[in-house]
């Protein structure tokens, strides 16, 4: 700043003190216009880049936000049908370019809408069944196909002059799971339905997981394989010394219809191969398991522990144990503790649709809700599961 600016402003001269105190509220106050113009510029740019960012996350969101809200016309619709037996919504709705005219009551039923659906498979794969530690796969045909390769190819070392031995043909079994038809049929007054307080998607599909739950347990367990899944205890069963594929082995407990001390559990645990024992699950009925944690080894200590946390399973030897209601209770030459990698020894084979057909008529006054859906279950790898068979021999 120039002195006559200083003397313009003070109106006349001032002495050198006076005038550096005169140029230093000068220098402040232009520097202060000045900080306030980049702060203004600073501050805009901050909102053009909040907007930005808004922008950018509502646009990422987007499709989260349209996953969520796709299916609510066919959930609407359904809930229409059911109700009051109105199909004309899901008679139009068109589902991943796939009419929904195609599912209708001929063919077995509508579509449960996926929201429903979910709540089924979620409850079928938390409950106490071989299904929650088997290999579960979807298929969209009749039937599903496991190869299984079971024999030892053959390999070794080789050098530059010695022969290479020629490797063996492996040997492949096909396993075929064919689907069979499960279904439930619970029922409901008229008057109920047109409750609207009444959720009527909860209340349905709390019914039709429990009992595809119940009849999936015990067929996967003992079920024949005729129009049902053909369960693990159905097979042929030899001493695990002479085990061959296509049988399941067994351990003696030792005594006829009991057990008397931990040797057997660690016998069968070890009848099991090594690449199967790491994955390796308990399945008994809740009887069974009264008696086998009551069992100590040598040195006096319990072979059984209780899960440390909520919902932990309990363990035996070290191995989680499922408790499935289904497996026999502990009698003279039963099976009753299956141990093994279920994963790879049980398939459980299911097409990803779920029916439902109304019927307001079949039972008046109440409306009646044919639910149906197609599943299969078999041994897939017959090495992977032993079974303790409570005998001598």
């Amino acid at each position: 700043m120039s002195k006559t600016e200083s003397d313009s402003r003070t109106g006349g001269d001032l002495p050198p003190a006076e005038e550096l105190k005169t140029a230093i509220a000068g220098f402040m106050h232009d520097f202060k216009h000045f900080s306030n113009g980049v702060n203004a510029k600073l501050q805009e740019q901050d909102n053009r880049m909040n907007k930005l960012d808004r922008k950018t996350m509502m646009t990422a969101r987007a499709p989260l936000a349209a996953a969520a809200t796709q299916d609510a016309p066919h959930q609407k619709a359904f809930a229409a049908y059911l109700r009051s037996g109105d199909d004309d919504g899901l008679r139009g709705l068109d589902l991943d370019g796939k009419a929904m005219g195609t599912s209708v009551a001929a063919d077995g039923g509508y579509l449960v809408d996926p929201q429903t659906a979910d709540t089924i498979k979620g409850t079928l794969s938390s409950t106490a069944s071989i299904r929650a530690i088997s290999n579960v796969v979807t298929v969209d045909a009749t039937s599903y196909d496991v190869l299984v390769d079971h024999t030892e190819m053959g390999a070794g070392w080789a050098t530059e002059t010695s022969g290479v031995t020629e490797t063996a043909t492996p040997q492949i079994d096909r396993i075929s799971i064919p689907l069979h038809e499960l279904s439930a049929l619970p029922k409901a007054s008229q008057r109920l339905l047109d409750d609207s307080a009444f959720d009527i998607e909860a209340w349905l599909a709390g019914r039709i997981a429990d009992k595809f739950a119940r009849s999936e347990a015990g067929a996967f367990v003992n079920g024949d394989g005729i129009d049902k899944p053909r369960g693990l205890l159905t097979y042929p069963t030899v001493e695990n010394e002479i085990w061959e594929w296509g049988n399941i082995g067994t351990v003696p407990s030792g005594m006829a219809g009991g057990i008397q001390g931990g040797d057997a559990i660690v016998d069968l645990v070890y009848a099991l191969g090594a690449e199967y024992r790491a994955n390796g699950t308990f399945v008994m009925n809740s009887k069974t398991a009264g008696t086998i944690r009551k069992l100590k080894d040598n040195d006096g200590r319990f072979l059984w522990s209780d899960g440390l946390a909520a919902g932990e399973p309990a363990r035996l030897m070290g191995y989680p144990v499922l408790i499935a209601e289904d497996m026999p209770d502990i009698a003279v030459d039963a099976t009753a503790i299956a141990f093994g990698d279920f994963g790879a020894g049980y398939t459980v084979a299911e097409r990803p649709d779920l029916r439902v057909l109304r019927d307001p008529f079949s039972a008046k006054p109440h409306v009646l809700f044919y639910a149906t859906k197609r599943v299969g279950g078999a041994v897939s790898d017959f090495a992977a599961i032993k079974l303790l068979k409570f005998a001598t021999s």
